[in-house]
């Protein structure tokens, strides 16, 4: 007996790991060029240390660039579901039951890949779990998945006339 669902329905395939990396790296060095292009256009170089005790040391770019990732992968990945990175390799963020992620998801994630993703990968591949989610993708209810062909679009044949 069916319940009327299509059994590819309920199907979600989750995103390998190396996938994940590469999308990211992808992302890196995307977000990575763009921000040396801004502190080299701000300073006129990439050494922009203007004293010994200011705030501004060669060490500080971490901050400014975290900041960028972080409103890159905010604003496309609540936006689309995807980066750059993500289209590329065919993933998306969604939530954990299926649908669109929430802002608040979303923010939670981005966070921990943009400003302790060591800590956040080192801890979700430790306490992983079958979803495969680092620890804010767990705090934020949001998986990444392998986008597969629609069933619809594998039904649907064009002909000419």
């Amino acid at each position: 007996m069916s319940d009327g669902k299509n059994e590819s329905d309920s199907k979600i395939i989750l995103a390998k790991w190396t996938d994940r990396f590469f999308a990211w790296l992808i992302d890196f060095i995307i977000i990575s060029s763009v921000s040396t292009m801004i502190i080299f256009l701000s300073f006129g170089s990439m050494y922009y240390e203007f004293d010994e005790g200011g705030l501004w040391a060669e060490n500080t770019q971490y901050i400014p660039a975290s900041i960028l990732f972080f409103v890159y992968w905010v604003v496309l990945e609540y936006k689309t579901g995807q980066t750059i990175g993500k289209k590329i390799l065919d993933l998306k963020v969604i939530d954990i039951r299926g649908g669109k992620p929430k802002l608040s998801g979303v923010l939670l994630s981005c966070f921990g890949k943009s400003f302790l993703l060591p800590f956040d990968i080192i801890l979700g591949l430790i306490l992983s779990n079958e979803k495969r989610q680092r620890i804010f993708n767990k705090i934020g209810d949001t998986i990444i998945i392998k986008i597969k062909e629609s069933e619809d679009d594998l039904g649907t044949k064009y002909l000419k006339d």
